[in-house]
């Protein structure tokens, strides 16, 4: 099969991007994966060159050869682009490139919640690392959340839930706070025989800070054997999701509807039990008619839908595109 009138689907997190040449027919053409999208860190034009390099390689393995990549639609979902000014800013540079006169540039999270969606309509809370919500209607409308942390409102998501865990762990062992099961789970976890060497080893760099991810696992483990502490962070995690997800769905008029309520990230995606039933419970209290999704898929996937709404392709499309990526 040809190039012509190819389309390109990119899903660039913080750790990975994603990058897929597709035929407006749903057919993959041609794939790669790369680094991480991180323009606050490295700049735009820098962030934008390792897009570039990851989407050349999928334009090889599509057959593109040497011929500059070109496609009929660009859709891009990128960390980073929280405000529409960075949207803005990131589809210029995108546009820059000349990879196609169609460029749209949206947050990552629509990636997770157009993956989910038979149709471009209903809310996604995606919880990894962070935790961002985000709405969309067949219209254009769209619902969402700035999503930079404590400043703008937000709270969870697996960097969170790690701080928290140690922040209740550390006063429990020093004796300001309330006893928890996190003061022994949480070091043990690294081999340390204490919170206090657990904090002098990140303190000091002997723990790298991104080693902090994997206390999130150990918060749902312990709250799952019984610690009150932990069993307090994993509801009030519930009723962030419900929070956004309600609210969004209310700024899209669909609060009383049955729509879709797509979750996903590595913490969701987990699927622990008493978060499960928590969400579920505090979601049917708000919007009683919602049906949660949970989706596995990779959010690459809701970008090349994207790219296929864009084009006005089919459902036999779309049915294509999802079945390459079960």
């Amino acid at each position: 099969m040809g190039l012509n009138g190819a389309l390109l689907a990119i899903d660039a997190g913080n750790s990975k991007t994603d990058a897929a040449v597709l035929a407006p027919d749903g057919t993959v053409l041609g794939e790669a994966r790369g680094g991480g999208f991180q323009p606050p860190v490295v700049g735009v034009e820098a962030a934008v060159d390792v897009l570039a390099e990851i989407v050349g390689r999928a334009w090889e393995a599509a057959g593109g050869g040497a011929a500059a990549p070109a496609f009929g639609q660009v859709a891009a979902c990128l960390a980073n682009a929280d405000l529409p000014v960075e949207e803005e800013e990131l589809a210029a540079a995108l546009t820059a490139r000349h990879w196609s006169r169609s460029t749209r540039v949206h947050n990552d999270t629509f990636a997770l919640l157009r993956a989910g969606l038979d149709e471009p309509r209903g809310v996604a809370v995606v919880c990894g690392a962070g935790i961002n919500c985000a709405g969309m209607l067949p219209d254009g409308r769209t619902a969402r959340f700035p999503a930079l942390g404590k400043i703008s409102g937000d709270w969870g998501g697996g960097g969170g839930l790690a701080e928290e865990a140690l922040w209740f762990a550390a006063r429990a062992e020093d004796g300001r706070g309330e006893a928890t099961a996190l003061a022994r789970a949480l070091p043990g976890h690294f081999g340390l025989p204490s919170v206090y060497a657990l904090i002098e080893a990140l303190h000091r760099g002997r723990l790298p800070a991104e080693r902090r991810h994997e206390l999130t696992p150990v918060l749902f483990r312990t709250s799952a054997e019984g610690d009150l502490i932990a069993r307090s962070l994993v509801d009030r995690l519930a009723e962030e999701v419900v929070a956004m997800a309600a609210v969004a769905l209310g700024r899209l008029g669909l609060l009383a509807d049955e729509a879709p309520v797509v979750l996903g990230g590595s913490v969701l995606a987990a699927r622990h039990p008493r978060l499960d039933e928590g969400i579920a419970e505090r979601l049917a209290a708000k919007a009683p008619k919602a049906v949660i999704r949970v989706v596995t898929a990779p959010p690459v996937l809701g970008a090349g839908l994207l790219a296929l709404d864009a084009e006005r392709a089919g459902p036999e499309a779309a049915a294509r595109l999802r079945a390459h990526y079960a």
